[in-house]
């Protein structure tokens, strides 16, 4: 495979070059969309390759099952489709089909958490990290730059078990630790350390907290620790209570609901091993979402440098 060069673009757009590049040799790897092709930037795949790809149109349902067929004969099969009805509305293909089944697919949801912006609530993404937490055999992971998401892609396109991938439409950083060079599903990645509290985050949410690190350094003398937890099932276990042993703050921040996410898994880790260290989830709260692009979506609720800087004053009390 060729060498995949990122330079901070759209993680779903190193999602489609990754891919390209991986079809180039694979005939096995087949896409399936429901008419999602152009959101999913895999207009260029679908020129390429013509013969890998299949077009189900708006039938989420339908994606998820053609995508079955296709993993129980071979087939590396991508079902590409927004998050936001790829697991609702194909909830139960998903956990019986997929995952009861121990079908290989790698679902794929596009334009995740508040990417969709001002369409509002029905467009949000807000629940998928809950259900399928709840759903045995499935992976979820939601890379936060270019770099993680292509070591994801090309380490999905070879398990041998369910995946789900979130991906947002924002532009990433192409490495938030340029000096990192291994990833691994299921193992969490520091992005720096720091002593005083620990930032815990998924997907695009950890750029916020590495701006809000540079912040609380420069302004209060305060050193975050800052952890990628991409792969949110199955947890780092390791890594978690190893953070979580100085017995400092922990902040755990995610483009999700509050209830049921990121935080929630990491609260029930630490607590049911005995850590006693000062907690806060940071999310979108129990309510309707408001309108807007993602951007101030995240101002408003204190998804940003600003609003994260004054959360870690407030629950670290420096």
């Amino acid at each position: 495979m060729e060498e995949i060069k990122t330079i901070d673009a759209a993680n779903l757009e190193v999602f489609s070059e990754v891919l390209q590049s991986l079809a180039a040799t694979d005939r096995d790897i087949i896409v399936v969309t429901s008419d999602s092709r152009g959101s999913g930037k895999l207009v260029p795949f679908g020129q390429k390759y013509p013969e890998q790809i299949v077009e189900v149109g708006i039938a989420e349902q339908n994606l998820v099952g053609v995508a079955t067929g296709l993993a129980s004969m071979g087939k590396k099969a991508f079902a590409v489709s927004p998050a936001c009805f790829l697991t609702a509305r194909a909830l139960e293909q998903i956990k019986n089909d997929v995952a009861y089944s121990d079908n290989a697919v790698k679902l794929i949801g596009i334009s995740a958490g508040v990417s969709y912006g001002a369409l509002g609530t029905t467009h949000h993404s807000l629940h998928d990290y809950a259900v399928l937490r709840a759903i045995n055999n499935i992976t979820i992971v939601a890379p936060a730059d270019n770099f993680e998401t292509a070591e994801a892609i090309k380490q999905a396109a070879e398990m041998q078990s369910p995946i789900y991938l979130r991906f947002g439409k924002k532009a990433m950083p192409a490495n938030l630790n340029s000096d990192a060079t291994d990833f691994k599903i299921g193992k969490g990645r520091v992005i720096q350390e720091g002593n005083d509290l620990t930032f815990i985050a998924t997907g695009e949410a950890v750029l916020p907290c590495v701006e809000a690190a540079k912040l609380l350094e420069k302004e209060h003398n305060i050193s975050c620790k800052i952890i990628s937890l991409h792969t949110i099932k199955p947890l780092d276990t390791e890594l978690l209570l190893a953070s979580a042993s100085n017995g400092k703050p922990v902040i755990t921040v995610e483009e999700h609901s509050i209830n049921g996410g990121l935080g929630e898994a990491v609260a029930s880790l630490l607590f049911q091993n005995g850590c006693t260290n000062k907690f806060k989830i940071v999310g979108l709260p129990d309510d309707h979402t408001v309108s807007g692009s993602q951007i101030e979506i995240f101002n408003h609720y204190g998804i940003s440098a600003e609003g994260l800087k004054n959360t870690a004053l407030n629950t670290t009390n420096l």
